[in-house]
């Protein structure tokens, strides 16, 4: 059982994709896959590779994926977030339990700027927010 591959094969990027179309449909039945363009998921800007145009099929196709893209990140994003609130529990509990006076002296100014500074930015959020609800 031998499963299609798909026709288009997108090599993520920092902020998108480079763009190939698959062809297995060539006399040695190997798989060449040619660049047909870059994506940038942060600006909305497709642009073709060399002198290639996009095709309507094409470019619903490479839409379609940066929607489905931009969702998988945004979960991710929140879910790094709840990973660091666990990261943030295990280590109160580590430095109430386990930690050595030398591992202490190691991380807690390092802790402690960054609690600092996440607290700043939270506080600074909510009050916004509360601000703009009334």
């Amino acid at each position: 059982m031998s499963a299609e591959l798909p026709e288009f094969y997108f090599r993520v990027r920092e902020n998108g994709a480079t763009v190939f179309r698959v062809d297995t449909e060539n006399r040695q039945r190997r798989i060449e896959m040619s660049e047909i363009a870059v994506v940038n998921i942060r600006n909305g800007q497709i642009k073709p590779h060399g002198d290639h145009e996009i095709s309507a099929e094409e470019l619903e196709v490479i839409e379609d994926w940066m929607d489905e893209r931009t969702t998988v990140l945004a979960t991710r994003e929140i879910d790094d977030i709840y990973r660091a609130i666990d990261y943030l529990n295990l280590t109160t509990h580590w430095a109430q339990t386990r930690a050595e006076e030398d591992q202490l002296d190691e991380v807690t100014d390092a802790l402690l700027l960054a609690m600092h500074d996440l607290r700043t930015v939270l506080v600074r959020k909510k009050a916004d927010r509360l601000l703009k609800d009334d």
